[in-house]
C-alpha cells in the first residue's frame, strides 16, 4: 500500500517541495539584490580587498593574509590558516555590494579573533558534519532496500539531524559577522551613511539564505521522521 494508505503517492513530498521552494527564492533574492548594489560604486572608490584590508589592520589582524579565488559570490573567512578569501567578484570590485561582502568576511574573522562561541562550535561541528552530509541519505536508503531495517535508518536519521543541527547554529554566526560588518563600516570612513544602508540590504539578503538552508534541511529532517516514525 505505500505510505499511509496513499499507494504509491507520498504525501510528504510538500515538505521537499516547500523546501526547494524556499531555497530558490532566497538564492535569488540574494542574486537580484547583490547585482542592484553591485552597480553601486562606492563614493571613496575603495575596492572590496581594500576595505578588508583596512578592516583588518584596524582590529589587529595583520597577518590575516587576504587571497583572491575562483567564482562570483564564493568569499569566506578559512579559521584554519586565518586566510580571507574574496571571489572576483568581491576582490578588485569597488561597489557597495562588493565591500559590504568583505566586511562580512572580516566580521568572521574577528569572531575567531575574540573565540565567538557559536563559531567555535560550528568548527567542533565540522567533521561530524562531514560525515554525516555524505553517509547519512545512502544509509537511509541502504535500510530501505535491507527490509526496512530500522537500525540503519535511525541512525541515518540521525546524522542527517547533526547537518541540520550545523545549519542551524550556523545562523547566529551568519547574522553576528553581518551585524559587526555594518557596525564596523558605519564607524569608519570607508563608506557614508546612504552606503551603509545599502550594505544592510546586501547583508540581510545574503544571511536569508542561510535562513532557507536550515528550514529546508528542517523540514526534510520532519519528513524523513514521518516516514520512519513507529515502523517495525
Amino acid at each position: 500500500m505505500g505510505y499511509y494508505g496513499f499507494g504509491f503517492f507520498d504525501p510528504t513530498y510538500i515538505l521537499v517541495i516547500i523546501g526547494i521552494v524556499i531555497s530558490l527564492w532566497a538564492s535569488i533574492y540574494v542574486r537580484t539584490t547583490f547585482n542592484k548594489y553591485d552597480k553601486f560604486k562606492s563614493k571613496q572608490n575603495i575596492s572590496g580587498a581594500e576595505a578588508a584590508r583596512y578592516i583588518l589592520d584596524n582590529a589587529g589582524l595583520q597577518d590575516v593574509e587576504i587571497n583572491e579565488i575562483a567564482g562570483e559570490l564564493t568569499d569566506n573567512y578559512n579559521p584554519r590558516d586565518k586566510t580571507l578569501n574574496l571571489s572576483q567578484s568581491t576582490h578588485d570590485s569597488t561597489s557597495v555590494a562588493a565591500i559590504g561582502v568583505a566586511a562580512h568576511e572580516c566580521g568572521h574573522a574577528i569572531q575567531d579573533q575574540k573565540n565567538y562561541i557559536p563559531m567555535r562550535l560550528r568548527s567542533f561541528l565540522v567533521p561530524a558534519v562531514n560525515i554525516g552530509s555524505t553517509v547519512s541519505i545512502p544509509l537511509i536508503f541502504i535500510g530501505i532496500l535491507f527490509s526496512m531495517n530500522m537500525t540503519l535508518i535511525t541512525v541515518g536519521i540521525w546524522l542527517f539531524a547533526i547537518v541540520v543541527l550545523f545549519q542551524v547554529v550556523t545562523l547566529p554566526v551568519e547574522f553576528n559577522a553581518s551585524g559587526r560588518a555594518v557596525r564596523i563600516l558605519g564607524s569608519s570612513s570607508l563608506i557614508d551613511n546612504e552606503e551603509v544602508s545599502q550594505v544592510k540590504k546586501v547583508l540581510t539578503a545574503a544571511a536569508l539564505t542561510y535562513v532557507a538552508a536550515a528550514l529546508s534541511s528542517i523540514l526534510q529532517l520532519l519528513r524523513l521522521v514521518l516516514l520512519f516514525n513507529n515502523r517495525d
